[in-house]
């Protein structure tokens, strides 16, 4: 396959964003978005998706965290539906389950071309960090939009908020991980009867 990599910039009047991705990277992050809880999640989709990532965001934080982890969404889902191109001879589907002591979480991921996010957490708290467990939606949500992924996200057990996001997280580098990896079977062919993603 050719090199899988790509780099989307975001400016808007609320936030200024860039993002690099290398589909088939060793799993390094550099990070600097202002918001550390969401900077360690993002290291653990860079570590178990083996995805190089080089992430800057400038955000207006003084208001909240909210513009600057929905804009990253949308910034990180653009380069990856840029990085993975027409699709033809990957996986497609990927899925992974991943505990963390009590904690066990389950993402399924589509290259569908479709975008959709089904997400059932209950988190047992309101904030990690500095952040609003609320904003992982719209992290997703704006991830799926601009990826143009399906993407169905589970917290199965646990009670410790952190262990139930970082579950979450390792599983969707996983899951991407899979999704987005060369099968050898189907050898450069578009992996869907309809003959486009």
């Amino acid at each position: 396959m050719s090199e899988r990599t790509a780099m989307v910039t975001r400016d808007t009047k609320e936030t200024q964003i860039t993002v690099t991705v290398n589909l088939d990277g060793e799993g390094r992050l550099t990070c600097e978005t202002g918001v550390p809880f969401l900077d360690h999640m993002l290291d653990q989709v860079a570590r178990h998706g083996l995805i190089d990532l080089d992430i800057k965001a400038v955000g207006d934080l003084h208001i909240d965290a909210h513009h600057t982890v929905e804009d990253l969404g949308i910034t990180l889902g653009q380069a990856f539906d840029q990085a993975i191109g027409d699709k033809r001879g990957i996986y497609r589907y990927g899925h992974a389950y991943v505990p963390l002591d009590e904690a066990l979480s389950r993402v399924v991921v589509d290259f569908s071309g479709r975008p959709g996010l089904f997400m059932d957490v209950e988190f047992t708290r309101a904030v990690l960090g500095q952040m609003d467990t609320q904003l992982f939606w719209e992290f997703f949500q704006g991830f799926v939009n601009h990826a143009r992924v399906t993407l169905h996200i589970d917290n199965l057990k646990g009670f410790n908020a952190h262990h139930q996001a970082e579950t979450i997280f390792k599983a969707f580098g996983r899951a991407l991980r899979m999704a987005a990896a060369e099968d050898p079977r189907m050898a450069g062919r578009m992996p869907s009867t309809k003959g486009s993603l």
